[in-house]
């Protein structure tokens, strides 16, 4: 209960970021109150957490309503229901904001530091989260081949780095939806006949300078790869 108070406490410093969050999430379409309270929760556990075991090296808490949460909520139109293994999630970016927003999805939130995985477990239990679960593993060595309808990775490497680590993860026809900043057209040209360039989708952030692209790629059924 303690534990709980004080986050509590932290959550009730962050009033100051409601006015921008509800904006940019009306921006997205999404007007549930509940959702804007869960993500201020977890915008008051992500501070809180990376004073003492630096998640993310962003550390000023509005930066991280804009570059983290309302960064991760762009991708949400793309996103409904099924199974998302979310890749080098660090903190749960995308994961837990998409997971939140998005009660019907099954999110897998699949990270190899300890660290990030304690907090990732915190996260997951502090906002009541019955559909987000932690996978403490490397992308490449989780077990769970052809489970996914969907995987994604907002930072983690380049098209083809990102399918080799974690592509053995998606069903057949599954789909990986990679964040990106400019459109990435060297690496999508470098993509294997096993993969096909689906399509490519230039989001607005609020409050975010740049651009940022969401860029959908399709397992080929026709050449299976797991």
């Amino acid at each position: 209960m303690r534990a709980r108070l004080d986050y509590n406490t932290a959550m009730h410093a962050l009033e100051h970021l409601r006015p921008e969050l509800n904006a940019g999430l009306a921006a997205f379409d999404l007007t549930d109150e509940i959702l804007a309270e869960k993500l201020l929760d977890y915008l008051a556990l992500l501070e809180k957490w990376n004073k003492a075991y630096n998640l993310t090296a962003v550390r000023d808490v509005h930066e991280m309503l804009i570059k983290h949460v309302l960064d991760s909520l762009a991708m949400h139109r793309f996103v409904e229901s099924g199974t998302l293994a979310d890749l080098g999630t660090g903190p749960g970016l995308p994961g837990i904001p998409l997971a939140l927003a998005k009660p019907n999805l099954q999110v897998s939130l699949v990270e190899s530091n300890g660290k990030k995985c304690r907090f990732l477990r915190e996260a997951v239990r502090s906002l009541g989260l019955k559909n987000a679960r932690v996978i403490e593993s490397r992308a490449e060595a989780v077990p769970e081949s052809g489970q996914y309808d969907l995987i994604t990775a907002r930072a983690l490497d380049r098209l083809a780095g990102i399918i080799e680590v974690g592509g053995h993860l998606l069903k057949p026809g599954g789909q990986l939806l990679a964040m990106k900043g400019v459109q990435p057209d060297e690496e999508i040209a470098e993509l294997s006949a096993d993969w096909q360039f689906h399509s490519s989708h230039r989001l607005q952030v609020p409050g975010l300078a740049g651009e940022r692209h969401l860029v959908i790629v399709a397992s080929n059924p026709a050449n299976p790869h797991n």
